[in-house]
């Protein structure tokens, strides 16, 4: 099963990668709006530093694939956004969605495929950086909530 959602997303992002862009239109608003909003929560978090919502957005079977870091499973993830955030106190490292970037595909019977592009930001010797990524993120919906069960971030 995970080799499958893997191929799945390799291919829909190569598709995404080589397509000619069009103007996205989701095939399920009310589905957008909800991963919209699981977006916002899970960044919201991560802007705030609140590792209590980071642990409850995340599957405890989560994969988190980083072509700048590898991949990391639960515990991993979590002990890195904690590292993260305490090397970060003072830097105002912070998450953007870019504007229109954001793509939801329904996954019957599991959830939904989000696509999109982000921005990191924070202050290194009192200048603005700012980090552009693209990333892929499995929702799953089960027992009336939705994680994250796999995250793909790529261009470090």
């Amino acid at each position: 099963m995970k080799n499958k959602i893997l191929l799945l997303l390799c291919i829909s992002l190569s598709q995404l990668t080589f397509a000619q862009k069009s103007a996205y239109v989701p095939k399920d608003k009310a589905l957008y709006d909800t991963i919209a909003h699981m977006d916002s929560v899970m960044f919201n978090a991560f802007n705030t530093h609140d590792i209590a919502v980071l642990e409850k957005v995340f599957a405890t079977d989560v994969e988190f694939y980083n072509d700048g870091g590898g991949v990391t499973d639960y515990a991993t993830t979590m002990k890195n956004f904690k590292a993260m955030f305490e090397w970060n106190k003072a830097t105002g490292l912070r998450r953007e969605l870019v504007s229109g970037s954001l793509e939801v595909y329904p996954m019957p019977g599991f959830g939904a495929i989000e696509v999109g592009e982000h921005r990191f930001i924070h202050k290194e010797n009192g200048k603005e950086e700012v980090a552009q990524m693209k990333f892929v993120q499995v929702w799953r919906w089960k027992d009336g909530v939705w994680q994250a069960t796999r995250v793909i971030s790529i261009g470090h």
